[in-house]
């Protein structure tokens, strides 16, 4: 994936903790198109990515919009963003990529946010709002200094058309969101989008599964991975061999090392993020083998398929896989 050359425009507070970062071209006047939920991966010094959800409209292509929320347990992203970037610094981007896209022909749109994980949704509900499509949004935070984007979410609400229902848990006031209740009283045939901690994430998921949500219409993205390991989940680890097409390479992968860190070793040059397979950076298209799924990515449907895989932590079932490397 190319690399974009950047120049922070502004910085602007946006809730407690919770600041927009305005990323402007260094070279030319616009970026690549991108589409609501899209993210794009910055590139810090001693090669540290991090990805981030663009909050600005579909179809500003003059500017990117990020925003981050200062996390001090975090492995120092967003700490650099909000303690040491300063406006004009110059830096390095990805393009913008999808793996949490919105279904625009859906006859309602159900979004459930905690935290920063509205920041996906916010894209969406403007682009429906753009549309004139109805939607619905739960959206829980500690207090409401802490929600970002409240003010102009409760300014789009229209009656039986878009509606805004916030929990804000710590405030004397305040009340928690009752996820089943909430999937549960989802329009018949409406899409839903789960963004937000990993606890509410798998929360959502059992919710879905017990009431037999279909899974064309359910959606989630996760910030952070599960506690559980996939050798849980009944996944094994076995060592393998990558062949890589394009170069005829044959890379050895031991069941201590992903495909990607054994690519990485031998100096292969392949894009990456988070290496926890919850951003898709490292997607690679299979051309043979059996990749065995170990990412919060991919839809059941693609995983089924073989076709693709994310090489920073699925591994092969095969004991050769081919790659279009």
């Amino acid at each position: 994936m190319n690399t974009l050359k950047a120049r922070l425009h502004s910085i602007e507070y946006v809730a407690s903790g919770i600041h927009s970062f305005e990323f402007r071209p260094l070279e030319g006047s616009a970026w690549p198109r991108f589409s609501a939920g899209a993210h794009i991966d910055i590139h810090f010094a001693d090669e540290l990515s991090r990805s981030y959800s663009l909050i600005n409209p579909e179809g500003e292509c003059h500017r990117y919009v990020v925003a981050i929320n200062r996390d001090e347990h975090g492995k120092g992203g967003s700490r650099y963003l909000h303690d040491t970037l300063r406006v004009g610094t110059c830096l390095s981007i990805s393009e913008p990529r999808n793996t949490f896209p919105l279904n625009e022909s859906a006859n309602h749109s159900v979004f459930i946010a905690g935290g920063i994980g509205i920041t996906p949704l916010w894209s969406m509900i403007q682009r429906l709002t753009q549309l004139g499509s109805p939607w619905t949004l739960h959206y829980a935070a500690r207090e409401r200094v802490n929600a970002a984007f409240v003010e102009q979410l409760e300014m789009l609400q229209q009656p039986d058309q878009s509606e805004c229902h916030l929990y804000f848990d710590q405030e004397p006031s305040g009340r928690y969101m009752d996820l089943r209740s909430v999937v549960g009283s989802c329009p018949t045939g409406a899409h839903i989008y789960c963004c937000g901690p990993v606890r509410m994430l798998e929360a959502f998921e059992q919710v879905v599964t017990e009431l037999h949500i279909a899974q064309d219409r359910v959606h989630r993205e996760y910030f952070a991975v599960p506690a559980t390991p996939s050798k849980m989940a009944g996944h094994t680890d076995q060592a393998f061999n990558v062949l890589l097409a394009k170069s005829g390479r044959s890379v050895a992968v031991d069941k201590d090392t992903t495909i990607l860190e054994a690519l990485l070793d031998e100096g292969v040059d392949v894009p990456y993020s988070c290496m926890s397979g919850i951003c898709g950076a490292c997607m690679t298209n299979v051309l043979k083998g059996e990749p065995d799924h170990r990412d919060l990515v991919l839809t059941e449907e693609e995983k089924d398929s073989g076709k693709v895989m994310l090489i920073c932590c699925s591994r092969s079932k095969s004991s050769e896989i081919e790659l279009d490397l």
